[in-house]
């Protein structure tokens, strides 16, 4: 449920507050009161409103010096002011503005200027919220993107510094670049996926859609994997269609889903398991791929929420998670028209579909080319 909107009235006339209380009655505001600044700036402290409507004149300390004091204060001053005085001539009005308020209302309130200029500036403080929270998104990004590109890194560094070693035998040589392939590979994977993503995002992403023999597809990606697999003792198993079959896909971007639906099956599935990548044709003009694993499986109120960008879902030691690739996969099988799922695997794992229908068609033994 939502936080319900604060507000904080401060006036050093009672019935002022009642009056606003009474405009503001089906409004579902939270509505705070404060009989005066500086217990206003007390409050502020424990208390960080949505909105404040701000008396001009009362004793003390007036409404000009308690804006510019919360304007001045760096955990406050998003918050928005709106100045309720009698005073209605321009030098007052800018002096106002002046401290920082960012909008002004004039007494007596009438009620429908008093909702429309506060729906005003609730717009413009969710538009911020929404921009701080995009901030902190981007920073948890950024410090975890860092964190997973540097561990594939810091294992290439570390065999590359290895194979230097005098005498070293051909089979560690061997393992040693092996593991400098993966280690490359990922570091690419994760790159395309921020460089695709915003792409897409910004709309400048087009699919070159052409038609894409599946098996062929499938194939190279089990081929592909099939050194990372068997380094992790898990066995990578095709159940395709034959050759031949046709599908109008974008197949730079799709193989690319594909690669991230064995990569995350591998992660997460135990060690002398297997993984099955499943692909047919149950309609002329449909294709269906599935990805079949017996790991640790996704909890029914994570299905959705793993979809999502930067969401990991549950968090697994010792693995790389930077929440990109099934958000990456969900936005190019949407592109495509199609649809994204997971659902459990019994007794354990996972099963994670991809549908599209497009102008999917089967071609027949005669229509190939020899």
């Amino acid at each position: 449920m939502d936080k319900p909107i604060s507000i904080l009235v401060i006036d050093d006339e009672p019935d002022n507050f009642d009056v606003i209380e009474a405009l503001l009655l089906h409004e579902q505001y939270h509505i705070n009161y404060a009989s005066s600044g500086i217990k206003a700036l007390e409050r502020m402290s424990v208390m960080q409103p949505d909105l404040i409507l701000l008396d001009v004149m009362m004793p003390d300390m007036d409404g000009v010096e308690v804006c510019k004091k919360i304007k001045n204060h760096l955990q406050w001053q998003h918050i928005p002011i709106i100045m309720v005085t009698a005073l209605n001539s321009k030098e007052d009005l800018g002096m106002c503005l002046a401290a920082g308020a960012d909008d002004f209302i004039s007494k007596p309130v009438n009620k429908t200027e008093l909702q429309a200029r506060i729906r005003s500036m609730l717009r413009l403080k969710r538009q911020y919220d929404n921009l701080q929270e995009l901030i902190h998104l981007r920073e948890d990004m950024v410090n975890m993107i860092v964190h997973d590109l540097r561990n594939p890194l810091t294992n290439i560094v570390l065999c590359a510094e290895i194979l230097k070693f005098p005498k070293l035998s051909s089979e560690s040589q061997l393992s040693k670049l092996d593991q400098i392939i993966i280690g490359s590979r990922q570091l690419q994977s994760m790159i395309n996926d921020l460089l695709f993503m915003a792409k897409l995002e910004y709309g400048r992403m087009q699919l070159y859609q052409k038609e894409v023999d599946l098996y062929q597809m499938c194939t190279s990606v089990l081929t592909d994997f099939e050194l990372l697999a068997a380094q992790n003792n898990i066995k990578l198993i095709g159940d395709l269609p034959a050759p031949g079959g046709s599908v109008s896909l974008d197949s730079a971007l799709f193989r690319r889903v594909l690669d991230n639906l064995i990569s995350n099956a591998i992660k997460f599935s135990p060690s002398n398991s297997q993984i099955i990548l499943k692909a047919n044709y149950p309609l002329p003009n449909e294709v269906k791929i599935q990805v079949i694993d017996t790991g640790t499986g996704v909890s029914e109120e994570l299905r959705d929420m793993i979809f999502q960008k930067y969401e990991i879902g549950n968090v697994v030691q010792g693995i790389n998670q930077t929440g990109l690739g099934l958000a990456f996969c969900k936005m190019v099988v949407e592109a495509h028209g199609g649809q994204i799922t997971v659902e459990n695997n019994y007794p354990t794992g996972a099963i994670f579909s991809v549908e599209i229908s497009t102008n999917a068609r089967v071609v027949t033994q005669s229509e190939i080319k020899i």
